[in-house]
């Protein structure tokens, strides 16, 4: 009787192990995921603050509105989810002109939100974005 526990323990282990395996190629996935969040774009308005915060041919990262908004030309603003395609994390910083993933890897253009670098190879939804009393608004309405 002493082998057949232990044989119960190794299928126990080894069906345990598969299931891991299994959810870890699942994460990795190259398909779009705008996962972690269950909306990758806010579902009501978010003010942002003021507009200078956001450098002209440059952007910034609004992490906890999950934002992204850039500044191509003075006065002119265009926004996108900071919410990697890839496997849904939080987009971390920016340098040189991309949004960087740091789960992992994938980089983004902060001008089109296209990716430029995967394994993300969805780009980042755009959300809406304007002026209103001086401040940056996004999301639903802006």
């Amino acid at each position: 009787m002493t082998g057949q526990p232990a044989a119960r323990r190794t299928v126990l282990k080894g069906a345990a192990l598969g299931g891991a395996a299994g959810v870890g190629v699942a994460a990795c996935s190259t398909d779009s995921k705008l996962g972690h969040a269950e909306t990758p774009t806010p579902t009501a308005p978010e003010p942002l603050g003021t507009p200078d915060a956001v450098p002209v041919g440059g952007a910034k990262l609004y992490r906890e509105q999950r934002v992204m908004v850039c500044c191509p030309a003075k006065g002119e603003y265009k926004a996108f989810s900071a919410q990697c395609t890839h496997a849904g994390c939080l987009l971390e910083k920016i340098e040189d002109g991309h949004a960087n993933c740091p789960c992992h890897g994938s980089r983004f253009n902060v001008m089109t939100g296209k990716p430029v670098q995967g394994p993300a190879t969805v780009p980042l939804p755009s959300v809406p974005v304007k002026l209103k009393d001086g401040q940056l608004v996004a999301g639903p309405d802006a």
